[in-house]
């Protein structure tokens, strides 16, 4: 992987989503490493298949709850490819139940993945951005964060939170050349979405999404390049939102 490239992170790499971002960005220049849970298994043979697919990334493991463990991968990144220019906060788990079945540890799991990670790996690259004069931030929120959803109150609140966490960031680092937006993504043909029961896709879901059918990973890998481009330079706290229409603010 060469130094000679802005260096782009994106965590929840490995996943459907996070491929088809770390893919993109490799594709536009950039030098890529996707971060990953610990224990994961198949990340040798993921990097084998991009490999052939003429992208060579890295890989590193990380617990994105941990601000220790997010503090000492950076480092050891930082140490090995460079300074880090691009920070994608793509990983996110879901534990769904109603609000009177749901559990503290499911709430708590839910938010420490998914809202604790947005700081836990912003905090140590952010110095990076301001040293060079130029960085990208972008966090990966989702529809459900916006309309909220029967049996999420736990992923909603996460994912409502990264958005106020992305607008707090975007006033602090504007003057600074470093860019921070959301985007929020709807229903996804990806792993997590095709856990879904055909028939709950069918008759609940697709029926709310004015396109009539699931969003690819890759058209929202493409909102993403954009948003981490120099041309996507003066657009900043946005939340964007790609949906299919299924929601619109």
């Amino acid at each position: 992987m060469s130094n000679d490239k802005r260096l782009a992170l994106v965590t929840g790499g490995t996943g459907g989503l996070g491929q088809a971002i770390c893919t993109r960005l490799s594709s536009d220049g950039f030098a890529v490493v996707a971060l990953h849970t610990p224990g994961n298994a198949r990340v040798g043979d993921w990097l084998a298949e991009r490999e052939r697919e003429g992208h060579a990334f890295a890989a590193e493991a990380v617990d994105v709850g941990d601000f220790e463990d997010c503090a000492r991968v950076v480092e050891k990144i930082r140490r090995l490819y460079g300074p880090v220019a691009v920070l994608v906060n793509n990983a996110g788990i879901t534990q769904d139940a109603s609000f009177r079945k749901m559990s503290a540890a499911q709430w708590r799991q839910v938010l420490r993945v998914n809202l604790d990670s947005m700081f836990n790996m912003t905090k140590p690259v952010i110095e990076d951005m301001l040293a060079a004069g130029w960085g990208r931030v972008v966090n990966i929120s989702s529809v459900n964060g916006q309309r909220g959803a029967f049996g999420q109150a736990n992923y909603a609140a996460s994912k409502a939170g990264v958005h106020g966490f992305t607008k707090s960031l975007a006033i602090e680092f504007a003057s600074k050349g470093i860019t921070v937006n959301t985007v929020s993504p709807g229903y996804l043909r990806t792993a997590m979405v095709e856990k879904v029961p055909d028939e709950i896709l069918r008759s609940r879901i697709l029926p709310q999404i004015p396109s009539g059918r699931l969003g690819e990973p890759e058209e929202v890998a493409r909102l993403v390049a954009y948003l981490v481009s120099d041309g996507g330079g003066y657009v900043n706290g946005a939340n964007l939102a790609i949906n299919g229409g299924q929601h619109m603010a």
